[in-house]
């Protein structure tokens, strides 16, 4: 007998079936018959998801059932919870709506209590799981944070606040030094080019962000068109941002006819032309280009 079969007699699943045979149901009555494919299609992705809903929840209430008890729990203070109790839950908010964990808690007198089957499961800290992190991260750096808003609730049909949105991306971030830390490189040869690079560029301000010499300077400044600035005109709007980088890179020595191929217009067939057709640059991207070798200046000079 395979598993789904064993858990299928034990009734682990047995809301789930309960809700996929309701839909079957809805599909086969008579008012359905008047839908069209839009409405079936709105229908079909509203009821899908209470079904993986229940599935998930399902499949929490069987892990549930079967949490061994375990005597060798120990946290980071070194205290030994051996004390248990049942029924602990805890509610998660997945992409497809919420579901509640019930778990046993490991307890000690005057310690926090510990929940391994959290751990198993590898649940977050806050309400809100990995899903619906990801799904805020993605959205977020589409646009605003309001449309990221939309987008998840049109997708999942869960509503998430703008806080929460703000909480889960910046939980998404914890890693990020970390990730650089870890891809540092080691230090360059004496031999290689080291380049610095600078750049910045006006970004338009709310009021309440602009500097106080600039505020004010925008609420006296009257400009001679409505709809746009004319020559000399400053906004008073932005603020300047700038970024700066600093990287080695190896040298790549070259010459001029590296960049600039040399004019030929000879063939087998021909005499020699004047070529006065503009010469086509190669090349030209490279960005360390640096020699000491005089020889090659001086033949090319």
């Amino acid at each position: 007998m395979s598993a789904y079969g064993a858990q299928d007699r034990s009734g682990a699943f047995t809301r789930s079936f309960e809700v996929f045979a309701s839909i079957v149901t809805e599909l086969g009555a008579d008012q359905s018959e008047a839908w069209t494919h839009g409405a079936l299609e709105d229908h079909l992705s509203e009821r899908s998801r209470e079904l993986m809903r229940q599935l998930y929840q399902d499949r929490l209430d069987s892990q549930t059932l079967r949490e061994q008890h375990r005597t060798d729990i120990v946290g980071v203070d070194q205290v030994a919870r051996t004390r248990v109790e049942r029924g602990h839950q805890r509610a998660l908010t997945t992409v497809f709506g919420e579901v509640t964990l019930t778990r046993k808690a490991y307890r000690a007198p005057k310690t926090v209590n510990l929940y391994p089957a959290d751990d198993v499961l590898n649940l977050p800290g806050g309400k809100h799981s990995d899903g619906l992190a990801k799904l805020a991260v993605i959205e977020s750096v589409r646009g605003s944070f309001d449309t990221a808003i939309e987008a998840i609730t049109r997708g999942t049909g869960v509503v998430l606040g703008k806080p929460q949105i703000l909480a889960l991306t910046a939980r998404a971030a914890v890693d990020v030094p970390a990730f650089y830390a870890a891809r540092r490189p080691g230090r360059s040869p004496d031999t290689d080019v080291l380049v610095m690079t600078n750049d910045g560029k006006g970004i338009r301000m709310r009021p309440d962000g602009l500097r106080e010499i600039t505020r004010k300077a925008a609420a006296t400044t009257t400009n001679k068109l409505a709809t746009r600035l004319s020559p000399g005109e400053k906004s008073g709007r932005k603020r300047m941002a700038e970024l700066g980088a600093v990287y080695d890179i190896t040298p790549v020595p070259r010459v001029a006819t590296d960049i600039i191929a040399p004019p030929t217009t000879t063939t087998a067939t021909s005499t020699p032309q004047p070529d006065n057709r503009r010469r086509r640059a190669r090349g030209k991207w490279l960005t360390g280009s640096i020699t000491d070798d005089p020889d090659c200046h001086r033949d090319h000079l």
